[in-house]
């Protein structure tokens, strides 16, 4: 079993900066991929950002630029910092973890959420 942890969320003015963090711990083997997601009120959830473990990474459209992603491979930590934020980035951001276990068995985990309000 593999739990993720977030943190780093809050409310934040427009134009400012947040950073989240995402600790998975576990019965981890490895981590492919770790991303973060996002779902506002009556929308779908969506990817944010997401970075493999060799350092490659996707952003979505509407926040290139200003999202940045990173992990630190070795504390199975993701991080992303979030500058220049709009009110439309409002929404509970959510931490994915894909990999494998010791077991060697493929897992998926979501954490719980963390919420960024965004006050234009």
């Amino acid at each position: 079993q593999v739990q993720l942890v977030e943190s780093g969320g809050g409310l934040v003015q427009a134009g400012g900066s947040l950073k989240l963090s995402c600790a998975a711990s576990g019965n981890i083997f490895s981590i492919n991929v770790m991303g973060w997601y996002r779902q506002a009120p009556g929308k779908q959830r969506e990817l944010v950002a997401a970075i493999t473990s060799g350092g490659s990474t996707n952003y979505a459209d509407s926040v290139k630029g200003r999202f940045t992603i990173s992990r630190d491979n070795a504390k199975n930590t993701v991080y992303l910092e979030m500058n220049s934020l709009k009110a439309e980035d409002t929404a509970v951001y959510y931490c994915n973890a894909q990999g494998i276990t010791r077991a060697t068995i493929l897992f998926g985990s979501w954490g719980q959420g963390t919420q960024v309000t965004v006050s234009s």
